[in-house]
């Protein structure tokens, strides 16, 4: 197996890099990364040793740091970008949900009207013109001759 091909199927959660690693990766000084750190800009793993180890999604979150920072953001701005971008993707993924749930209602609904609609001596759709044209009084309109004719509105 190629090395290329093993990155492809890494977790991107494990933490397999170490401090000089993933400062290399982001671009930044490894005291860099121990300041985000403190500000919980970025929570690495903690080996036995107590030594830092980052997961490559810990090396895009420090990219992205480095984005809003060289744009002119201050860590306090990063911070409050981080969470109301990841609160987008949790609501992201809720309406993705939500809409999956809904058309599987919607199909299911569709289903039982249509089972209903094979189980009726009328299909609703003809109950519906039925009624339209008795309410109107034509009913030459459903085939039936009216014995009566209506009284000419608006003539004297």
């Amino acid at each position: 197996m190629t090395m290329a091909r093993r990155r492809t199927h890494r977790d991107p959660d494990q933490a397999t890099y170490i401090i000089s690693v993933a400062a290399e990766l982001a671009g930044v000084h490894p005291q860099t990364l121990r300041v985000y750190e403190r500000k919980g800009l970025v929570r690495p793993q903690r080996t036995a040793g107590n030594t830092r180890r980052y997961s490559e999604r810990d090396v895009e979150q420090l990219r992205r740091i480095q984005e809003l920072t060289g744009e002119g953001v201050n860590l306090a701005g990063v911070v409050r970008i981080l969470e109301l971008e990841e609160r987008v993707r949790r609501l992201q993924t809720r309406e993705q949900r939500l809409l999956a749930a809904l058309q599987e209602a919607e199909a299911r609904l569709n289903e039982a009207l249509s089972a209903r609609d094979r189980t009726a001596l009328v299909p609703l759709k003809e109950v519906r013109r039925i009624r339209r044209v008795l309410r109107s009084d034509r009913l030459d309109d459903i085939g039936v001759r009216s014995p009566f004719a209506a009284p000419p509105v608006g003539r004297r």
